[in-house]
């Protein structure tokens, strides 16, 4: 029931024009192209959430890339970030491989489920309040339709933000790497991790065992075996 609910949500979220202002920078930016990918065909819509239908392990971002996401059509897919992330997922047993490159690279994820808060790609990477809030009930939705989930790994203050207004933490909780705050549900737990931005990575403020040890915990907390 919840794969069919996801394939029917998707098909919600790709098409939405919800937001005047994102729907014209990523339609302009998959117009425009960069240089280095001029031959490549931009998905240019909303990016949708990628992974297991029975992940008890759910990763929100901030936005898709102008150049990754909104490139591939594939959420934290052809970036620097990406390489980041999925790279620390394999290593802790979430992923098939580290290659997350095009949507049709052989990715599969396990017990875990990848998304971004506002699921267009902004000016600036800096989408506005209105435009989050625009977004937001397509990972509540995505969260009704997986039960399951007990972990939510807040990728930066922005996801962690976002996480809190889902579910109406008040006061909310001070983000942080490593952060955890359990919802009133008693059945979830917020679990903060830097951002894999370059900004974050090229500077050393989120290194690999840093990451790796967020992953490590969300397994732990969410009690999923390492597979063999």
């Amino acid at each position: 029931m919840s794969a069919r609910g996801l394939t029917a949500l998707e098909a919600r979220i790709t098409g939405c024009r919800r937001c005047p202002r994102l729907v014209e920078w990523r339609e302009r930016v998959a117009r425009e192209k960069r240089a280095s990918f001029a031959d490549e065909e931009y998905w240019g819509r909303p990016v949708p959430g990628f992974g297991d239908p029975r992940a008890r392990v759910f990763i929100l971002g901030l936005a898709p890339a102008a150049h990754g996401g909104n490139r591939t059509g594939r959420v934290f897919t052809g970036d620097r970030s990406g390489d980041w992330l999925f790279a620390s997922m394999h290593r802790n047993g979430f992923a098939n491989q580290a290659l997350s490159v095009s949507a049709d690279d052989g990715l599969e994820l396990h017990d875990a489920w990848v998304a971004a808060a506002v699921r267009c790609a902004p000016p600036a990477n800096k989408p506005l309040p209105a435009e989050r809030d625009n977004c937001l009930p397509y990972a509540r939705e995505e969260l009704d339709l997986m039960p399951q989930v007990r972990v939510i790994v807040c990728l930066g203050a922005f996801a962690w933000e976002a996480a809190c207004r889902l579910y109406g933490v008040r006061p909310r909780p001070k983000f942080g790497h490593g952060a955890e705050f359990a919802l009133t549900d008693g059945k979830r737990v917020l679990l903060g991790c830097f951002h894999p931005s370059q900004q974050n990575t090229f500077t050393g403020k989120l290194t690999e065992p840093m990451m790796d040890a967020i992953f490590g915990r969300a397994r732990a907390l969410a009690n999923v075996r390492v597979r063999a």
